[in-house]
């Protein structure tokens, strides 16, 4: 099992790799991407938070972004010194869906098992991940 996992976690390392690459993005900003993608009309400090970075970092990464054409900055309506960051790519169309391709796949593969089989392997991998990730 331990193997399966391992090949398993490079796989979708292999596949963002390569979405990133496709899309000429580096690691961080693919994360700071998805992480708006799922939070629309996050803070800076929101994006900042969530990949642990400074806050001039999260202002240089959201300023390439912009720049990309990937997010918006929107002022806040009630307090103009805030932003809040909203994409405005299309994840399910080519070619910013590859970013999620891989996990889609598996989705779809975890969808073909029969539901008690699927039930007892996410049970033991929650154990197994609990387990490993338990501070000793």
């Amino acid at each position: 099992m331990g193997r399966a996992l391992l090949a398993y976690g490079e796989a979708r390392r292999t596949a963002v790799a390569e979405a990133r690459r496709e899309l000429s993005l580096n690691e961080l900003d693919a994360r700071a991407l998805l992480f708006v993608v799922d939070n629309p009309g996050a803070r800076p400090s929101d994006v900042r938070d969530h990949l642990g970075i400074t806050s001039a970092g999260v202002t240089t990464l959201i300023d390439r972004l912009v720049q990309r054409g990937a997010v918006r900055r929107d002022l806040d309506t009630e307090d103009r010194r805030v932003n809040h960051i909203t994409a405005i790519i299309d994840l399910d169309a080519y070619p910013w869906s590859l970013l999620r391709a891989f996990d889609r796949s598996i989705e779809r593969a975890v969808a073909a098992l029969d539901p008690d089989e699927s039930a007892r392997v996410a049970h033991i991998l929650e154990r197994v991940v609990a387990e490993a990730t338990r501070a000793d």
